[in-house]
């Protein structure tokens, strides 16, 4: 009974913040973009900073987990890419969802109540990480001819540069200048889990099949290949890889697939319905983060 009321305690946050911007959308017209503009440019960006000036939240002890974190998000793709081709599925529209997953939205304030603030800086890692990969990887597989330097355009880049100067730099930032930036990164999880509510009501499903294979093909990927490489981390970077694992297929695909035009019908079914597979996959990862032996 403890642990499903500690599942509970880490999940209601997170589904009752997605259900308000769901039943808020569902019954006006909400038009998300200048938000989400504002937290990809701003919110999570100081979000990114405020983690990394912490000087007890170096990102190079990270390394291992970002190393998994690449081989698991690596090992779902060619598996989904396989899949793809044998139900005659666009295969960038299929197999990059499964790749890049929903880090923001969803992965950030799990871990931040599953794991808490001192393991926090990994999961900063983690997202960093897959918003680095998506801007290049990401788009190149949807588009072979998109420019590399788009990511030089990310405000999240420039933060992670900041981030990286701070650390090791050891410049001391005053308090009257942290304490606002941290503020306003801490803005940005609530506000993704809004958007993300905001974004599943307007979503247009017409393609439940793939988009049921997809989701359930995503988070067991996931697990399988992140179990293994958790055993070879420390405890709270094992539960972060495991979570990390069973996150759905993030909602920034289907702008880039929508952009590119990479069958973006496929890409929302993916989504949505990966999202609503979600509601069992991760209390399941995280049931085995918590009650589990994982790492050392």
């Amino acid at each position: 009974m403890n642990t499903l009321y500690q599942l509970f305690q880490i999940i209601a946050p997170v589904i009752l913040i997605i259900g308000i911007g769901w039943a808020y959308a569902r019954r006006k017209a909400v038009d998300m973009t200048a938000t989400n503009k504002l937290n990809l440019e701003l919110l999570s960006p100081l979000l990114v900073f405020s983690a990394m000036a912490n000087k007890n939240a170096q990102l190079g002890q990270y390394w291992l987990l970002m190393l998994f974190a690449t081989i698991v998000l690596l090992g779902s793709g060619l598996l989904a890419y396989l899949v793809a081709g044998k139900l005659n599925y666009n295969r960038a529209a299929f197999a990059v969802p499964q790749m890049f997953t929903n880090t923001g939205n969803m992965g950030l304030p799990l871990w931040l109540f599953a794991f808490g603030e001192a393991a926090f800086p990994g999961a900063i890692a983690i997202f960093v990480l897959l918003n680095l990969l998506h801007f290049t990887l990401g788009i190149k597989l949807f588009n072979r001819q998109a420019p590399l330097t788009e990511v030089l355009k990310t405000p999240m880049v420039w933060a992670l540069i900041a981030g990286l100067i701070v650390q090791y730099t050891h410049i001391e930032l005053a308090s009257w200048l942290l304490k606002p930036i941290k503020m306003l990164g801490d803005m940005a999880i609530p506000l993704m889990l809004f958007a993300l509510g905001v974004r599943m009501a307007q979503f247009k499903v017409t393609r439940w099949r793939a988009g049921m294979i997809g989701g359930i093909l995503c988070p067991l990927t996931g697990l399988l290949l992140a179990w293994p490489l958790a055993q070879l981390l420390p405890s709270q970077q094992a539960g972060i890889l495991l979570v990390f694992g069973a996150l759905p297929p993030a909602v920034l695909n289907y702008l880039f697939a929508d952009q590119y035009q990479q069958d973006p019908e496929l890409v929302a079914a993916l989504v949505v319905a990966g999202t609503l597979c979600s509601l069992i996959f991760i209390p399941l990862a995280l049931w085995i983060s918590l009650n589990t032996p994982l790492g050392y």
